[in-house]
């Protein structure tokens, strides 16, 4: 069966360079696509950044959604803990004047207190007494994140075990979290959209992209599995899979 040309097209093609956090190989092609958010976080960013003296962009990936929201900020600096994005991010951002710094772990926070008045993050892990350390009184932290659930039908189709490891990582969690660490919630909302695959190939560059989704994700431990997906997306043309995302936006007391 695992002589399918097809199949065996989307095998090889796995194989494609992957950089920074850049799906364009599969977004642009139109062959993963995602529900819509009933909030925008790039538009509540740039609102919140007309008003910002000083920000900081907690995970910036390889800088590619930061690098579109000029005009900055007087001073912008951007935080990346996965070392493979690290010079990616420095590359795109520092020729646009942004200060990149490589953080390990991803929650530490090497900057003064009282640093920012404005901290941006996107599906980025964080420690919220690092977050209101360095944020200036009155100062606005705006996060978009993805709760535990997220893509959990990708495991369940391939028969992969689930990471409970943050199990806990929920809105009414991340809401609770910041209210006790001296934060004033203003927004806080979550919704479930569908993350679309219109072919096998696409969910298998997901997965050698997102290496957290099915932990130490290898081929060939998977090819009946991705064989029974590929036959069902040629039938039923696509597959939707399930995501958990939460936005919150919150102030220091």
């Amino acid at each position: 069966m695992h002589t399918d040309q097809l199949f065996q097209h989307y095998l090889k093609e796995a194989e494609t360079d992957f950089s920074g956090w850049d799906f364009s190989h599969i977004t642009e092609t139109g062959r993963l696509a995602s529900g819509m958010l009933s909030w925008s976080y790039g538009s509540m960013a740039k609102t919140l950044m007309a008003d910002a003296t000083s920000m900081l962009d907690m995970g910036t990936g390889g800088g590619e959604l930061l690098s579109k929201l000029q005009p900055f900020p007087q001073t912008v600096c951007a935080t990346e803990g996965y070392k493979t994005n690290f010079p990616i991010a420095k590359d795109r951002l520092e020729p646009l004047g942004v200060k990149v710094v490589e953080v390990e772990p991803d929650n530490q926070l090497h900057f003064p207190n009282k640093h920012f008045d404005l901290i941006i993050n996107k599906h980025e892990e964080y420690d919220p007494s690092e977050v209101r350390r360095v944020l200036r009184d009155g100062g606005i932290f705006l996060t978009q994140q993805v709760g535990w659930s997220d893509c959990q039908d990708i495991n369940r189709l391939l028969g992969a075990p689930v990471n409970n490891e943050h199990a806990h990582w929920n809105l009414d969690f991340s809401h609770k979290q910041l209210e006790e660490h001296g934060f004033q919630v203003l927004l806080s909302k979550k919704e479930f959209p569908l993350q679309r695959f219109y072919d096998i190939g696409a969910l298998i560059y997901y997965l050698k992209a997102i290496p957290w989704q099915v932990v130490d994700f290898r081929l060939e431990d998977y090819l009946d599995r991705l064989y029974e997906l590929h036959l069902k997306i040629m039938q039923e043309e696509y597959l939707d899979i399930r995501q958990d995302r939460f936005v919150l936006k919150a102030v220091t007391k």
